[in-house]
C-alpha cells in the first residue's frame, strides 16, 4: 500500500512520518519525499489517526487523486533541484514525463491549475533557491553555481536571480558576509 503525504520535502519530514507510522503500529518498507510505502494495508482508524498526527507536524495525508499527482511533480522537482548532486541532462518537460509515467502536457495542465502557476515557474523558484544555498555555502564560485544548475551563462542566472529576489547574486552574497561581520561585532 502506498500513501501520499503532502509537504514532505526534508530528511526531518521523512523522520517524522516513520516515528507517526510507528506510534499506529505501522512499519513502512520505504520511506521517499512525499510518499510512503507500507507492506500491508492500514485500518481506516490506523488511516484517521495517521492524518490527525500528520496534521499536528505540518504534513498532511492526500486522498484525492489530483492533489496526489501535484505532490508527485513538486517532489520529483524537489529531488531533482535539491538533492541531486547533477541536474538532469535532458529537458525538465522529458525527465518529469517519464519519472511519472505521463505526458507532460497533461502533468502542465493539472499543475497549473492547482497550482496557479506553471511547472516551469516552480522549477525556477526552486533553481535560485538553490542558487541562494550554494551562494551561501561559499564553496563554488558563481560561474560554477550557474553550471551546476543548467544555466546557459552566469548572466542568465544573474538575470533569473534579480528576477525572483530583486537582487543580484553578488549583493545577495554581500548581504550574507555583511551579516557574518554584524554578528562578530557583538
Amino acid at each position: 500500500m502506498k500513501l501520499y503525504i503532502k509537504y514532505m520535502v526534508s530528511l526531518r519530514c521523512k523522520m517524522m512520518v516513520i516515528e507517526e507510522l510507528k506510534k499506529i503500529g505501522v512499519q513502512p518498507l520505504t520511506v521517499e519525499l512525499g510518499m510512503v510505502e507500507l507492506l500491508e494495508d492500514i485500518t481506516e482508524v490506523q488511516r484517521n489517526q495517521l492524518k490527525i498526527d500528520l496534521l499536528k507536524s505540518g504534513l498532511e495525508l492526500l486522498d484525492d487523486k489530483k492533489s496526489i499527482l501535484i505532490e508527485k511533480i513538486k517532489n520529483v522537482i524537489i529531488e531533482m533541484v535539491h538533492y541531486s548532486d547533477e541536474l538532469p541532462k535532458v529537458n525538465y518537460s522529458d525527465y518529469l514525463s517519464k519519472k511519472l509515467g505521463y505526458d507532460y502536457t497533461y502533468l502542465a495542465n493539472i499543475f497549473s491549475e492547482v497550482k496557479g502557476i506553471t511547472i516551469q515557474q516552480f522549477i525556477i523558484l526552486h533553481k535560485i533557491e538553490r542558487v541562494k544555498e550554494l551562494l551561501i555555502y561559499d564553496e563554488l564560485n558563481l560561474t560554477e553555481i550557474a553550471h551546476k544548475m543548467h544555466y546557459s551563462s552566469v548572466a542568465h542566472l544573474s538575470n533569473q536571480f534579480k528576477k525572483i529576489t530583486g537582487l543580484t547574486p553578488s549583493f545577495y552574497k554581500q548581504l550574507k558576509d555583511k551579516r557574518k561581520k554584524n554578528l562578530e561585532d557583538l
